[in-house]
């Protein structure tokens, strides 16, 4: 069982495979109908859709955060569903980046279930590849899914008195430019939490899409990390996302750096009264 990622050629020796089991995360901040729509049109054979704000988020009230985690219980029922079970190999996919993918991929090992992967290079590959697609809307086969919580997150008033103890330390997967505080067009505020270390998560892939090798990522994330022990980090980005993905780096690179601020930036941002830094 794969644990980060799946190649494109492993995913298609297991087409037919039933012990695999493919989920279609492909999303548009900007358009949220468009990863259904793209879905619709054309997908790998046998992958299922999965929202990543009916599915993956639960409602923001402005003061959660834009994608806040759904509820334990819920989201276990949910995945129960979409036949999501121990000894099944999980892949994910989106458009190719992994961000979304990397999203369901981090939320699957807070569940406790380990046999999850992303299919590096994801959508992007599959078509260059040359690979069949589908416009079948599969039906899922609901499985029965004990989950297994693992004890990784940590929410705002955590991170506010982190500022005093310093016993974590936040990486940040935003753009570098918004981690400054410029140009910020998602969230009211612009800047960063104060302590936080800048990792934008497009800097853990190649030139082709697909993630960098593990001894590409562990050189850099050691490099920023410096003394820094890996049971520190504590991921975040805009609303608990692109996050994920620099998680999943860190999990290739041999690092193991699961903890997450789901609310993030749009979360901690949304109180006036928690200090802001920038630049």
């Amino acid at each position: 069982m794969d644990s980060t990622l799946v190649t494109v050629p492993q995913l298609a020796a297991h087409l037919d495979d039933p012990d695999w089991l493919i989920l279609d995360v492909r999303h548009d901040l900007a358009d949220p109908s468009w990863g259904r729509r793209a879905y619709e049109e054309a997908h790998i054979p046998r992958a299922l859709f999965v929202s990543l704000d009916d599915d993956l988020s639960a409602p923001p009230n402005g003061k959660n955060g834009r994608h806040p985690l759904p509820p334990p219980t819920p989201c276990a029922e949910r995945l129960a569903r979409l036949g999501v079970a121990q000894g099944k190999q999980i892949v994910a996919y989106d458009q190719g980046p992994g961000m979304f993918a990397a999203r369901l991929w981090w939320m699957l090992r807070w569940r406790g279930l380990d046999s999850c992967a992303v299919l590096d290079g994801g959508w992007a590959q599959w078509q260059a590849a040359g690979l069949p697609v589908s416009a079948v809307m599969e039906t899922p086969q609901p499985a029965h899914f004990v989950p297994q919580p693992q004890a990784i997150t940590v929410d705002a008033d955590a991170v506010l008195a982190n500022l005093s103890s310093q016993t974590m330390t936040l990486i940040d997967a935003r753009p570098a430019s918004r981690f400054r505080g410029e140009n910020e067009t998602l969230d009211p505020v612009g800047g960063h939490i104060p302590g936080s270390l800048n990792r934008p998560f497009t800097e853990n892939l190649s030139a082709d899409g697909t993630f960098k090798t593990a001894a590409q990522l562990r050189a850099e994330f050691a490099a920023l990390l410096k003394e820094i022990p890996a049971s520190r980090i504590v991921h975040s980005c805009g609303s608990g996302v692109t996050a994920c993905h620099n998680a999943l780096a860190m999990e290739i690179a041999g690092f193991s750096s699961l903890r997450l601020y789901p609310g993030s930036w749009s979360e901690w941002c949304s109180d006036l009264v928690r200090p802001v830094e920038r630049g």
